[in-house]
């Protein structure tokens, strides 16, 4: 292995997922498509699949060879039952976002509507110790963190200086 490509999430509604990562949180939609063929059934063994795709960018994220970090998949055939908001069960996966005034998101978050596990908690223990971190809900269910590091682990772009 010599990369990461992308990580994705199935949601229910592509269109409100898109606004939601874009609008909310700051994701770039760099391509949007309907995968209803052949490949695309073998390669998610589902012999009537239909999807539609987004692809999603940090942005200011260093680009490989990819174009995107974030796919969010909407299965119009077959259509599949909620996760839910089920942190503890195995499977269950959460996405951790760099930010740098946890407080401040949190806040403004929910002033739109987010739904969040918990306000900003600040992390006393472990490598990231000095730092907040909470959980929250896209609208999906779909477990998302936000994490504002430790002053020790900020790099001259988090201080507000120009990167090297």
């Amino acid at each position: 292995m010599f990369g990461v490509w992308h990580f994705s999430f199935t949601v229910a509604d592509l269109d409100r997922s898109v606004d939601f990562y874009a609008s909310l949180l700051g994701f770039q939609l760099v391509h949007r498509q309907d995968q209803d063929n052949d490949y695309t059934r073998r390669l998610v063994g589902y012999p009537d699949a239909d999807l539609r795709i987004a692809q999603l960018a940090v942005p200011g994220q260093p680009r490989g060879i990819s174009t995107h970090d974030l796919e969010l998949v909407e299965y119009r055939t077959p259509r599949g039952e909620p996760f839910g908001p089920h942190r503890n069960r195995p499977g269950a996966a959460h996405l951790a976002m760099c930010v740098e005034d946890a407080r401040a998101d949190h806040a403004r978050l929910s002033a739109a509507g987010v739904r969040f596990v918990s306000p900003p908690q600040e992390i006393t223990a472990g490598i990231n110790a000095g730092g907040f971190t909470c959980y929250f809900l896209d609208p999906d269910d779909i477990t998302l963190e936000l994490v504002q590091p430790p002053r020790t682990m900020r790099t001259p772009h988090d201080e507000g200086a120009e990167s090297p």
